[in-house]
């Protein structure tokens, strides 16, 4: 699975890099030489929509998501562990809503076949990310869950801001 963590971080920072670069290339003709790509924010809205569904599994792998976890916090780890059960059994769901949803959508988009306004590529090339992404989303619930069944975690693993600033904080006044 560490493969798999690997060419998640390196899609969500190469379509970062891009999006930069594209970005401002696109500055630098229309200021410097009052001439630019027609296509370019078009790319970029792709390479934006990739990173963006790439990272919502990303950011469930690595707890980056915001989360409120006050009242779960409150009841012992065996209930605390059960309710977070229930909240990604839920979270699976609505992810399962979205890919049939999105495959729905994606497939009538290749079936009329129409092409994106300012690139040569069907529409239904570029919308196909919506179904990935979100069954990407599904793999890391699925091992969210299991590591909550079998007793790994003992609650959802949510990001916690305020600990992380206090720890940003008291690692910069160390150095």
């Amino acid at each position: 699975m560490k493969i798999f963590d690997r060419i998640e971080e390196l899609i969500v920072i190469v379509m970062l890099a891009l999006m930069t670069l594209l970005t401002f290339l696109q500055v630098v003709m229309r200021y410097g030489f009052n001439a630019g790509f027609t296509w370019a924010v078009e790319l970029t809205t792709i390479f934006f929509a990739v990173m963006i569904f790439v990272g919502i599994s990303y950011g469930v792998r690595t707890g980056a998501h915001i989360g409120v976890d006050a009242l779960i916090k409150k009841f012992p780890p065996r209930v605390g562990r059960a309710i977070s059960i229930v909240v990604v059994l839920l979270c699976l769901f609505y992810a399962g809503l979205v890919i049939y949803g999105s495959w729905v959508y994606v497939s009538k988009m290749k079936l009329v076949g129409v092409e994106l306004d300012d690139l040569p590529i069907p529409i239904w090339v570029v919308r196909s990310i919506l179904p990935i992404g979100y069954a990407l989303l599904v793999l890391r619930f699925i091992q969210v869950l299991w590591a909550l069944v079998t007793g790994r975690s003992d609650r959802l693993h949510l990001g916690n801001e305020a600990e992380d600033a206090l720890r940003l904080k008291s690692e910069s006044s160390e150095s």
